[in-house]
C-alpha cells in the first residue's frame, strides 16, 4: 500500500497554494502544458528515499518528472550564514535563449558564398550589401531564413519581423524594413538557399548510400582548395591504397596523428585537418562540396553561453532581484501565469532585450550546503539533536548518491554535481535550459527558500522525438553546434513541441519539496524569483540500462565521460548485491561482456596476437580512484581494455578504433587488458547467485550458446581454431619444461601465450602452464644468478662486491621439485651445506658462557672469509662489539676526577649490560662499588626532602659531598632549592633599605609584589617573609595618597583614605598631612552651594560659586547640580533666542516660520528652571499674539465654507457669486500676510492656502460659461480638482464646476475630426441631453453638437443613395469622396465602416496588382498605364501566334510592333521577319546577309539557364497563376474599376497565348527527325511570341526550356558529326550523357549516331589500355598496327595512342623495355642505360656510352654476354615494351654530379617509385631519341658483338 503516496488531485490554478496566483495547469497558463504527477509520502515511506522513488517509478517515470511534497514533521535548517555567504555568478542572456542567430563566421561563409557565385553564377559579390543605412551580415540574414524553414516558408507564414530581430536586435520594425529585407534576401542569397538545399540533399544521400552498393571507376585525387580527396569519375569518394611511405604533411587536431591520410579532411578555410572518425559526431565519408570545421563557421563574437558575472552577497543578490522584478512588471502583485507569460515572451524575443545573473552550480564543498554536515560547525541557533538528526537523514542531498542501493557508493571521487550536490542561487527569470543528466542519472532538486521554480519535462521514451523538434526548430544552431543539447544554453518553448506531438509536463516547485528526474528525461525551466535550491545525482539499480545508453552516448559524440561505466559495474558486481540490483547489473555485464568478447575475437582475427594485462589498480573497491587513459578517438575512459603500439608512446585507443591508431603492421600492436574474458565470466557468475534461478539460467543459457561459435582464422592458407593453437602451444610448452632450461625457448612461449590469455575459461589451462614457464624462468635466473655471484665472490673476495643472501639460496634450493632443468642448482647446494655447518657453531657460541673473547673472534673471522651471507653473523658482530664498547665505558667512569660528571643513569646502564654479556670481566667490581656510593647519597637526600626543609641540614649535606663525581639528581635539587633562597633574602635586604623614604611608591609596591610571591615559592623556609607583607601595604597607601594630590577625588575617598593611613601609624608623613587641608577647604563650599540652590539665585551667582570650586581639588557632593542648573538654563536661552531676536539679523536667514507648538513647549519648561531669567517673561507676550491671529483666521475658514456649499441654479446666481468670491480671497489673503508678519508657523496657514487655492478655481470655472476656453484649459483644470483638498472636493459647488468641465471635456472630444469615430451619434445626443441636467450653461458649445449630428445625417443620407446604385455605376472616385466627408463629418456607425472597408478592399486588391505588375513610376494612375501596356504586348504575341497558323507575315517591327513602310529595315533571312534598323542597332552595311536574334539564339548551341530570361531583353515576365489568382479576387469587390476589366482581358488572351504555346512544345519534344529546320521554325514563333507577350506558366516555361534544351543539344550533336576535327570520346559521352539528362528519346537520330560512335571507341579503348599495360607481351608489329586502326577511327583516342607509343619505346644495349633497375642517361646522346649492363656501381660525373665513344674500354663481357644470349639462343626472344605513363627527361644544363648521390640513394627513391609511375631523377634530361620499330635498331648489335670477341 502506498497510502498518502499516491498522486493526489491538484484544482487548475491553485497547485502550489501561492497568494499571488498559480499556472494554469500546475504551469502552463497560457502554454496549457499538462502537469507533473505529486507524491506525498507518509513518515513510514519517507524513511528510505530510494524504496520510495523504487515504488512511484512505474506511475511517475511515463512523465520524466515528479514532485515530493515531505511529510509536515521534515524540516531541515538551512544552516549556510545568510550574512556572510557570498558566490559567484553567471550571466545569461533570456532573449538569446532560442531566438539567436547561430555563431557564424562572416569570413568563411562569405568564402563559401563567393564560390557559389563564381562556379554557378559567373560572377563576383558585391563588396558591401546596405540596409537601413549599415551593412547587412548576409551570413545573419541566410540564418535566420534557415531558421524559419527557408524563403517559401518565411513569406508564406510572414515572419520578415522575426527574422529582422535577428538581423537587428533592437531595431525598429516597419512594414518598408520586412520588404527591403525580403527583396535583398531575394536578390542576393535565394538561389544560394536553393544550391545550400541541393548539396544537402547529396549529403544525406551519400550518407545513407552503402561503401559497397555499386562497383567504383578507377580512383583518381581530386586537390581542390587544399583538400585531400579521394573520388571516381562519377564523382564519389572511395578509399585508396596507402603507400609503403606516406609523408605526414598534415596532422589531425584531435588524436595529433598525420597517418591514414586518405581520410584526413582538410577545412577550407584554414586548412587544419581531422581525421573522418574523429569528428563529432564522426563521418562515415568525405562529405561533397567545400567543408568547414566548427572553429571557422562558428565566431567567436557571436558564440553564445553564460558568462561568469559578478560576486554576490545574498543581499546585494536580492536587491538585482528586486531590480528586474520591478522592471518588468513594477509594484504590484505578480501571478505565475504572468511570470511565465514574460519568460516565453522574452525567450522567444518579442519583449526585448533581458540580462539576468544566476548563482547556478556552486560547489557545496567550496560553498557550503544549505543541509547540516558533520564537518560543518553548528550554529548555536540548531539543537544538538535536530543537527545531528538532519545530518544522517537519508533525504539530505550529501549522504543520497552514497546510500545503500545506489550504485555510486562505490565511487572515490568527489564529483561535483554528481557526488557532491550543487547550490543553485536564482532570481525572476534565471533558468536552466533543455538538457538531460550526465550517464542519464537520476536527480534530484531540493527547493530550500524563495520564491517557486518552474520546471518542464519531456519522458525518457520521448528523447528521441524531442531531438528531431529541436534539431527541426533550431537548424542552424545545430548545424555549427552539433553538440548543443549537451551545453544547457538553448530553449525552447513547450507549445513547439506539443504542436509537433512531444509530450511535454510541468511541475511547480515550492520551498521544502523535492523534485525527481528521471533517466534520459529532457527537464528545463526557470525561477519564478529569488530562491535557493540544491541537488544532485543519483543512481538506483534500475539506471544501470539508461546509464549504459548515456556512455554510448558519450562515445558517439567524442565526450569524455564523467566515470568509467564499465569500472562501475565491474566494481559493484564485487560488492554486496540484492536481488533487485543483480537483475539489472546482470543485463548490463552481459551486455559489456559480450561487445569485450566480440571486438577482442575480432582484433585475434586481424592479427593482434600481442597482449598484456593492465597495472592492477590500488584501491580495486573504488571507482575513479587512479585515472585511465582515454582513446584518443572517441575520448572514452579505457578501464577494460586498450589498444597501444611503440610508435606512439603514451598513445591508446578503444577496440573499435584499433585501425586509427598508427599504420604500423598489425602484429606490432598490443592488446591491454584489465580482466580476461574468464574474470569477467566469473562476475557474472557471481552475479547470477543473486538472481532468480530462472533468470540465471537464461544467462547461463546466453554464454553457452556464444560458446558454440568456434574462434577461427586463417593461418598460413589454413583455418585454424583458438583452441587448437592453445592446445599447440600447451604440447610445446609441456616440452620446454622438460629440456634443459633455455632463456630464448622460455620467452619466445611466454610471447606466444599472450593471445590466449585475454581468452575465457577454456584458456585456464594456458594461464596455469604460462605461469609455470614465468615461475620456472624466474627460479632458473635467480639460481645462476646466485651461483655466478658465489662463484665471483670466492674468486676476488672483493669486500665492494654483494654476497649472496643465505635466505634467498633456501628460497630457491629448498623446493620439494625444482620448476625446471638447471644444472648449476646442484653446484649451490655445496655452498648451501657449508654455510649451514658455520651457523650451527655460532649459535652454540652466542647461547654459551664458556667462550671467551678470542673464541668468538676466531669464529667470527671464518664468517668473514664464508661467499655467502648469513644473518647469524651480525649477531656474532654485535656481541664482540658490545662487549669492547662496555669495558671503555666502565674504565672511563671510574678514571673521571671531576664532580658530577658521570650520569647515574649510565651506571645502571653498565649494569644491566654486564648481566647480558654473560662474561667475566675484571671491571665488574669496581662498577658495583661506585654504584653502592650513588644509592647511599640518595637515601640521604630523600630523607631531607620528605619533612620541611632547614636551611642549616642542607647546608651541611652540601659540603659533605660536594666532590663526588657522579650526578645524583636529588642531590641536584637541594643545591637548587638552597642558591633560591640565599638569594632571595639578599634581595629582601637591599629593597627595604630606606623605603619610606622613596617617591616612586608604584615601583616599590611592584617590587615589593614580586618579592613576596618569589618568597612563597620557595621550598625552604625562611623568617623575612611577614615583614615584606606589612611594607607592602604601607607602599599601597601612599599610592592612593599621591593619587588624591595629583587629581582631584571624591570627598568620600579622602576621608576613607586618612582613617587607612592613621591605621598603618603613617599619618603624621608630609603627603596625608596636604590631603587634611584640603579636606577642610572643601567642606567650606559644600556649604555655600547648597545655600545657592535653595534660593534660586540669579545666573551670576552660580557662575561665582562654579569659578570657587576649582581651586579646591576635590569633587564636592553638590558641584553636579550646580553644573546641571546652569547648563539648563543655558541650553533654554538657546532654544528660545529666536523668538526673542525676530527682528534680527539671525531671523533674515532663516528659511522657515518658527513653530508655535515650540513656543509653548518654551514657556512650560522656563517653569522649572533652577535659575532666575527676565527672558521668560518675554516669551509669555509673543505666544499670547499668536493665539489671537489664530482666532481671527479661523473666522475667515467658516466664511469660505459656506461659500462653498452654496448652490448655483441659473446664469443669475454665477453672476452674483463671483464678486463675493473675488472678495473672500482679498480678505484670506491679507491675513495670510499678518500671520507671515508674525514670524510663527500656524496650523492655520495651510489651511488658508488651500481655501484661496480652492476659491480662485472655482472663478476661473465659472469664467468658462460666458468665454470659450480650449480643450487644454479645460483639462488643466479638471487635473487641478483631482489636487484639491478632500474636503473641498465633495462641497456643492465644487462638485457642480466639475461635472459642468467633464462635460466640457466630452464635448471637446465629440467635435474633434480624429476621434469622432469612437462615438456615436446617440453619444452626442446623450451630451445635449445632459447639458440641460447641468448647474452651468454653455450656449456656445450647444450649439456646435446640433451643427455636428445634422452633418452626420446628411452623410448617412448620401451613403443610402450610393448603394442604391448599380455595380456598373458606382465608380471608385464616388467611393474616395463618400470616404473623405465620412472621415470629416460622421460619427461612428455601420454605414461608416462598410465604406471604409470596401474603399480599403479595393487599395489593396490595387496593391496586389502593383506589386505583381511592377508598374514604372507615372505622374497619374501607374498602374492603370501598365495593364494597357501589359495588354497591348499579349495581344500583339496573340497576333504572333495567329500569323504563323496562317502563313502570313505582318509588315510591323518585331521589336516595337510599329509599322516599317517608310523607315529603314532589316528582314531576317531565315523567318524573313522586318526589323527597325534602330530597333535591331545594325548598320546598312549589315543589311546583306543578316539574322534576327531570334533565330540566332534558335540555332545556336547554348543551352537556356534555368530560371533567367532567354533573351535577356530587360523585360519583366508575369506569371500567369497570380493574374488569374487578381481576377479571382476581383469578384469579391463590390464595384468595376478601370485595372479590373483590362485586367481580365489580359488574362483570357494570355491563356489562348499559353494554348498555342503547349501545342508547339509539344511539336518540338516528340520531334526525332534529322531535318532540324521544322523544329527551328516552330521554336522560333514561340520565343517571339513568348518574349513579347511578357506573360507566362511556370509549367509552360519549363517544357519551353526543356524544348530549347533538347533541340540546342540536337545542333550541338549535329556540330559533333559534321565538323572536320574529330570528337573525342569524352567529348561524345559528356554530350550522351547531357542528352540522357534531357530525357532525349533512344529513337532520336542524333542519339543513335552519337552512341554508335562511343561504342566503337570504346571498344578500341580497351584493346588499347590491355595492350598498353601488358608489359611487353605483344609484339611491336602488332602494336604498330593498333596505332594506325587508332588513328583511322571517326573518334579521337589521342591518350590512348600516346600509351600505345610509350610502349614500344627501348632502352639500353639489352634493348629492354623500362623496368625499376638504376639507369643512367649519356651525356651525347640521351639514351638511357643500366648500371649493370653498363657495369658500373656509381654513376660518374660525365658519362658517354659505348656507341657514342667507341674507344671506351671498361670491361664490358657482361652486357655483351648478356646481349648474346638474347640473339644466338635457340629461341630468339622479342624485345618487350616497358610499362610507361609519361615520358623520361632530364635536364641538360646541370653537371652530370648533380644526377646521383649515390647508388643507395638511387635503389631508396626507385624502391619507392610503383611500376605505373615515372623514372624520377634528381636531374633530368630532354628525352630527344624517337621511339623506332626494331628493325632500326638492328645496326647497334654488330658492334656490341665486336667488343665482345675482342
Amino acid at each position: 500500500m502506498m497510502g498518502r503516496g499516491r498522486t493526489r488531485k491538484v484544482e487548475k490554478g491553485v497547485l502550489g497554494g501561492n497568494l499571488n496566483g498559480g499556472l494554469s495547469g500546475g504551469c502552463g497558463g497560457s502554454l496549457s502544458v499538462p502537469s507533473g504527477p505529486v507524491f506525498y509520502p507518509t513518515e513510514e515511506e519517507f524513511k528510505d528515499p530510494l524504496e520510495f522513488i523504487y515504488k512511484i517509478r512505474p506511475e511517475a517515470e511515463p512523465y520524466g518528472i515528479c514532485r515530493i511534497v515531505p511529510p509536515a514533521s521534515w524540516k531541515p535548517p538551512f544552516v549556510l550564514d545568510m550574512d556572510s555567504f557570498r558566490f559567484p555568478t553567471k550571466s545569461q542572456a533570456i532573449h538569446q535563449l532560442q531566438a539567436r542567430c547561430a555563431p557564424c563566421d562572416p569570413k568563411t561563409f562569405r568564402l563559401e558564398y563567393n564560390l557559389f557565385l563564381e562556379d554557378h553564377c559567373g560572377k563576383k559579390a558585391k563588396k558591401r550589401v546596405v540596409f537601413e543605412g549599415e551593412d547587412l551580415d548576409l551570413c545573419k540574414l541566410f540564418n535566420a531564413v534557415k531558421r524559419f524553414g527557408g524563403y517559401d516558408n518565411v513569406v508564406k507564414e510572414k515572419k520578415w519581423a522575426e527574422v529582422f530581430r535577428f538581423v537587428r536586435p533592437g531595431g525598429k520594425i516597419s512594414e518598408c524594413s520586412k520588404h527591403v529585407l525580403s527583396q535583398l534576401y531575394r536578390e542576393h542569397l535565394f538561389d544560394y538557399e536553393e544550391y545550400y538545399c541541393r548539396l544537402n540533399k547529396v549529403k544525406k544521400k551519400s550518407c545513407k548510400r552503402s561503401v559497397t552498393s555499386s562497383k567504383k571507376c578507377e580512383p583518381e585525387v581530386e586537390v581542390s582548395s587544399g583538400k585531400r580527396r579521394r573520388k571516381n569519375k562519377e564523382g564519389e569518394r572511395i578509399e585508396v591504397l596507402k603507400v609503403e611511405k606516406q609523408e605526414l604533411d598534415q596532422i589531425c587536431e584531435q588524436c595529433s596523428s598525420g597517418l591514414h591520410g586518405e581520410v584526413m579532411l582538410l577545412c577550407d578555410r584554414c586548412n587544419k585537418g581531422w581525421h573522418i572518425y574523429c569528428l563529432s559526431p564522426p563521418l562515415k565519408r568525405i562529405p561533397p562540396g567545400n567543408w568547414y570545421c566548427l572553429e571557422c563557421l562558428n565566431s567567436e563574437k557571436d558564440s553564445f553561453g553564460f558568462v561568469p558575472g559578478k560576486q554576490f552577497t545574498l543581499e546585494a543578490f536580492r536587491r538585482v532581484a528586486d531590480r528586474v522584478k520591478k522592471k518588468w512588471f513594477g509594484s504590484a502583485p505578480t501571478s505565475w501565469v504572468q511570470l511565465e507569460k514574460k519568460f516565453w515572451e522574452i525567450v522567444e524575443g518579442s519583449a526585448g532585450e533581458v540580462e539576468v545573473m544566476y548563482g547556478s552550480d556552486l560547489d557545496t564543498s567550496v560553498y557550503g550546503s544549505g543541509f547540516p554536515r558533520q564537518i560543518d560547525q553548528r550554529s548555536e541557533s540548531i539543537e544538538p539533536d535536530v543537527w545531528n538528526e538532519y545530518c544522517a537523514s537519508p533525504w539530505n542531498l550529501n549522504n543520497l548518491p552514497r546510500l545503500q542501493g545506489s550504485m555510486l557508493r562505490t565511487v572515490h571521487q568527489n564529483i561535483a554535481g554528481v557526488m557532491v550536490p550543487w547550490l543553485y542561487v536564482g532570481m525572476p527569470f534565471s533558468s536552466f535550459c533543455w538538457h538531460f543528466e550526465d550517464h542519464c542519472f537520476y536527480s534530484m532538486n531540493y527547493h530550500h527558500w524563495g520564491e517557486p521554480k518552474c520546471w518542464y519535462s519531456v519522458p525518457g521514451n520521448e528523447a528521441d522525438a524531442f531531438e528531431k523538434v529541436m534539431r527541426n526548430s533550431l537548424p542552424d544552431l545545430f548545424e555549427t553546434q552539433p553538440d548543443l543539447l549537451f551545453q544547457l544554453v538553448t530553449m525552447l518553448n513547450p507549445k513547439v513541441l506539443q504542436e509537433k506531438g512531444v509530450p511535454v509536463y510541468s511541475i511547480i516547485q515550492e520551498p521544502g519539496n523535492f523534485v525527481i528526474t528521471f533517466p534520459r528525461s529532457y527537464h528545463g525551466g526557470f525561477n519564478l524569483g529569488l530562491n535557493c535550491a540544491e541537488a544532485v545525482n543519483f543512481a538506483p539499480a534500475d539506471w544501470l540500462p539508461h546509464g549504459g545508453f548515456g556512455a554510448e552516448l558519450y562515445r558517439n559524440y567524442h565526450k569524455v565521460p564523467v566515470l568509467s561505466h564499465e569500472e562501475l559495474l565491474c566494481v559493484v558486481a564485487k560488492s554486496e548485491l540484492d536481488s533487485r540490483t543483480s537483475t539489472y547489473l546482470n543485463k548490463e555485464l552481459l551486455r559489456i561482456y559480450s561487445n569485450e568478447k566480440t571486438w577482442r575475437e575480432r582484433l585475434w582475427k586481424n592479427g593482434i596476437i600481442r597482449s598484456s594485462p593492465m597495472t592492477p589498480r590500488v584501491k580495486p573497491d573504488y571507482v575513479g580512484t587512479e585515472e585511465d587513459p582515454t582513446c584518443v578517438i572517441c575520448q572514452q575512459l579505457l578501464y577494460l581494455s586498450a589498444v597501444s603500439c611503440n610508435c606512439r608512446p603514451s598513445t591508446y585507443v578503444c577496440l573499435e578504433h584499433w585501425e586509427n591508431l598508427c599504420e604500423c603492421k598489425r602484429n606490432k600492436l598490443r592488446l591491454l587488458y584489465r580482466h580476461s574474458l574468464a574474470e569477467l565470466s566469473g562476475l557474472l557468475v557471481s552475479v547470477h547467485k543473486y538472481n532468480a534461478v530462472e533468470a540465471a539460467g537464461e544467462s547461463r543459457k546466453d554464454m553457452c550458446s556464444e560458446k558454440v561459435v568456434a574462434l577461427a582464422k586463417k593461418v598460413k592458407g589454413h583455418h585454424v581454431t583458438h583452441l587448437q593453437l592453445a592446445e599447440e602451444w600447451i604440447l610445446k610448452s609441456c616440452k620446454i619444461l622438460e629440456l634443459p632450461y633455455s632463456k630464448h625457448a622460455y620467452a619466445s612461449a611466454i610471447e606466444e601465450a599472450e593471445q590466449f590469455l585475454w581468452a575465457g575459461s577454456e584458456m585456464d589451462l594456458v594461464r596455469e602452464i604460462e605461469n609455470n614457464l614465468i615461475q620456472a624462468k624466474n627460479w632458473a635466473k635467480a639460481v645462476k644468478d646466485c651461483f655466478s655471484k658465489v662463484k665471483s665472490w670466492s674468486n676476488s673476495r672483493n669486500c665492494k662486491t654483494e654476497r649472496v643472501q643465505m635466505d634467498r639460496i633456501n628460497e630457491l634450493l629448498n623446493l620439494k621439485t625444482a620448476p625446471c632443468n638447471e644444472p648449476s642448482h646442484l653446484q649451490l647446494k655445496e655452498y648451501q651445506e657449508d654455510a649451514n655447518i658455520l651457523i650451527q657453531e655460532i649459535n652454540t657460541s652466542l647461547s654459551s658462557s664458556e667462550y671467551s673473547v678470542s673464541d668468538l673472534e676466531i669464529l667470527y673471522s671464518k664468517v668473514v672469509d664464508l661467499p655467502i651471507y648469513i644473518k647469524e653473523s651480525e649477531k656474532l658482530k654485535l656481541k664482540l662489539s658490545a662487549v669492547k664498547v662496555w669495558v671503555d665505558d666502565v674504565r672511563n667512569c671510574i678514571s673521571l676526577k671531576a664532580p658530577s660528571l658521570v650520569e647515574e643513569d649510565m651506571l645502571y646502564k653498565l649494569e644491566l649490560e654486564m648481566l647480558d654479556l654473560h662474561i667475566q670481566l675484571p671491571e665488574v667490581d669496581l662498577l658495583a662499588n661506585l654504584i653502592r656510593q650513588v644509592k647511599s647519597c640518595r637515601s640521604r637526600c630523600n630523607e631531607i626532602l620528605k619533612d620541611p626543609i632547614c636551611l642549616k641540614e642542607v647546608k651541611l649535606l652540601l659540603n659533605e659531598w660536594e666532590a663526588f663525581t657522579v650526578n645524583i639528581p636529588e642531590l641536584k635539587l637541594l643545591k637548587k632549592y638552597y642558591g633560591d633562597t640565599i638569594s632571595w633574602i639578599s634581595c629582601v635586604d637591599l629593597i627595604l633599605m630606606n623605603v619610606h623614604e622613596r617617591e616612586d611608591q608604584e615601583n616599590v609596591v611592584d617590587e615589593l609584589t614580586s618579592i613576596k610571591s618569589d618568597g612563597l615559592l620557595l621550598q625552604i623556609q625562611v623568617d623575612e617573609l611577614p615583614r615584606v607583607e606589612l611594607e607592602l601595604d604601607k607602599a599601597q597607601c601612599r599610592v592612593k595618597a599621591y593619587t588624591v594630590l595629583r587629581s582631584q577625588m571624591s570627598m568620600d575617598f579622602v576621608q576613607q583614605l586618612i582613617l587607612e593611613a592613621a591605621k598603618l601609624q603613617i599619618e603624621k608623613e608630609k603627603v596625608f598631612a596636604d590631603i587634611s587641608q584640603r579636606h577642610v577647604a572643601a567642606v567650606d563650599w559644600e556649604d555655600k552651594a547648597k545655600q545657592v540652590l535653595a534660593t534660586r539665585a540669579c545666573l551670576s551667582s552660580f557662575e561665582d560659586i562654579l569659578r570657587a570650586s576649582e581651586h579646591i581639588g576635590i569633587i564636592p557632593p553638590s558641584l553636579l547640580d550646580v553644573k546641571l542648573a546652569v547648563s539648563t538654563a543655558k541650553d533654554w536661552l538657546i532654544k528660545a533666542k529666536p523668538f526673542l531676536f525676530q527682528d534680527s539679523a539671525i531671523m533674515s536667514t532663516s528659511n522657515s516660520c518658527l513653530q508655535v507648538d515650540v513656543l509653548k513647549e518654551l514657556v512650560l519648561e522656563s517653569k522649572d528652571l533652577k535659575v532666575h531669567l527676565e527672558e521668560c517673561s518675554l516669551l509669555e507676550n509673543i505666544l499670547k499674539k499668536g493665539m489671537e491671529w489664530e482666532q481671527d483666521a479661523s473666522c475667515l475658514l467658516q466664511n469660505a465654507e459656506q461659500l462653498r456649499n452654496i448652490n448655483i441654479i441659473g446664469e443669475g446666481s454665477t453672476s452674483c457669486l463671483v464678486p463675493n468670491l473675488e472678495r473672500q480671497v482679498l480678505l484670506i489673503e491679507a491675513a495670510m500676510e499678518a500671520g507671515i508678519s508674525l514670524g510663527l508657523e500656524f496650523n492655520m496657514t495651510l489651511k488658508l492656502q488651500d481655501a484661496c487655492s480652492m476659491l480662485k478655481w472655482c472663478i476661473k470655472a465659472l469664467s468658462f460659461s460666458t468665454s470659450i476656453p480650449s480643450h487644454e484649459e479645460v483639462e488643466m483644470m479638471l487635473d487641478a480638482s483631482s489636487n484639491l483638498p478632500v474636503v473641498f472636493i465633495s462641497c456643492a459647488l465644487s462638485t457642480a464646476l466639475t461635472d459642468g468641465l467633464s462635460w466640457l471635456k466630452k464635448s471637446f472630444e465629440v467635435l474633434d475630426p480624429n476621434s469622432r469615430r469612437q462615438f456615436e451619434i446617440s453619444n452626442v445626443e446623450e451630451l445635449l441631453a445632459l447639458s440641460k441636467r447641468l448647474c452651468i450653461s454653455f450656449p456656445t458649445f450647444i450649439g456646435r453638437l446640433q451643427n455636428a449630428i445634422e452633418n452626420h445625417n446628411l452623410w448617412i443620407d448620401q451613403v443610402h443613395l450610393f448603394y442604391g446604385l448599380s455595380c456598373e455605376d458606382r465608380s471608385w472616385n464616388m467611393l474616395l469622396q463618400l470616404k473623405e466627408d465620412g472621415i470629416s463629418n460622421a460619427f461612428s456607425c455601420g454605414e461608416l465602416e462598410k465604406v471604409l472597408y470596401e474603399a480599403e478592399k479595393v487599395e489593396k486588391w490595387n496593391q496586389r496588382c502593383a506589386d505583381i505588375i511592377k508598374p514604372l513610376p507615372a505622374e497619374e494612375n501607374p498602374l492603370l498605364r501598365a495593364l494597357i501596356d501589359l495588354k497591348n504586348s499579349i495581344e500583339r504575341s496573340f497576333e504572333v501566334y495567329s500569323n504563323s497558323k496562317l502563313g502570313e507575315s505582318t509588315n510591323l517591327c518585331m521589336c516595337c510592333f510599329s509599322s516599317i513602310d517608310d523607315c529603314a529595315r532589316l528582314t531576317c533571312s531565315i523567318c524573313k521577319d522586318s526589323f527597325h534598323l534602330q530597333c535591331a542597332e545594325r548598320s546598312l552595311e549589315d543589311t546583306v546577309l543578316s539574322f534576327c536574334r531570334y533565330c540566332n539564339f534558335i540555332n545556336s548551341s547554348k543551352l537556356p539557364r534555368s530560371g533567367s530570361g532567354f533573351l535577356r531583353t530587360g523585360r519583366k515576365h508575369l506569371t500567369l497563376d497570380k493574374l488569374t489568382f487578381l481576377i479571382s479576387e476581383s469578384s469579391d469587390l463590390f464595384l468595376w474599376t478601370d485595372e479590373r476589366r483590362i485586367l481580365s482581358q489580359i488574362v483570357e488572351k494570355a491563356l489562348a497565348c499559353n494554348a498555342s504555346l503547349t501545342k508547339l512544345v509539344n511539336f518540338s519534344l516528340a520531334y526525332v527527325s534529322q531535318d532540324l529546320n521544322v523544329v527551328t521554325q516552330k521554336m522560333c514563333i514561340a520565343l517571339k511570341a513568348m518574349d513579347v507577350g511578357r506573360i507566362g506558366d511556370d509549367e509552360g516555361n519549363r517544357l519551353f526550356e526543356l524544348a530549347l534544351g533538347r533541340h540546342s543539344w540536337k545542333i550541338k550533336a549535329k556540330k559533333l558529326l559534321g565538323s572536320g576535327e574529330k570528337p573525342t570520346l569524352q567529348q561524345i559521352q559528356h554530350h550522351l550523357k547531357e542528352g540522357l539528362a534531357m530525357n532525349t528519346p533512344p529513337e532520336d537520330y542524333f542519339a543513335q549516331k552519337l552512341t554508335v560512335l562511343r561504342n566503337t571507341g570504346l571498344q578500341w579503348a580497351d584493346t588499347a589500355k590491355k595492350v598498353s599495360g601488358d608489359g611487353g607481351v605483344l609484339g611491336l608489329d602488332r602494336v604498330f598496327e593498333l596505332i594506325s586502326e587508332g588513328e583511322s577511327l571517326p573518334v579521337s583516342c589521342a591518350k590512348e595512342i600516346k600509351l600505345l607509343r610509350d610502349r614500344s619505346m627501348l632502352y639500353c644495349i639489352c634493348r629492354r623495355p623500362y623496368d625499376q633497375k638504376a639507369m643512367i642517361a649519356c651525356d651525347k646522346c640521351d639514351e638511357w642505360y643500366h648500371f649493370d649492363c653498363i657495369k658500373i656501381s656509381s654513376a660518374p660525373k660525365v658519362y658517354i656510352c659505348p656507341a657514342c665513344n667507341p674507344g671506351f674500354e671498361e670491361n664490358t663481357s657482361a652486357p655483351a654476354r648478356a646481349t648474346h644470349e638474347r640473339f644466338s639462343g635457340n629461341k630468339l626472344e622479342e624485345p618487350q615494351t616497358p610499362l610507361r605513363r609519361s615520358e623520361l627527361r632530364r635536364n641538360s644544363q646541370k653537371p652530370k654530379s648533380s644526377i646521383l648521390a649515390g647508388v643507395n640513394d638511387m635503389n631508396d627513391c626507385l624502391r619507392n617509385i610503383s611500376s605505373t609511375g615515372s623514372l624520377l631523377w634528381r636531374n633530368k634530361k630532354p628525352f630527344k631519341r624517337a621511339a623506332r620499330k626494331r628493325s632500326q635498331l638492328d645496326c647497334l648489335s654488330p658492334f656490341y658483338y665486336v667488343r665482345d670477341k675482342s
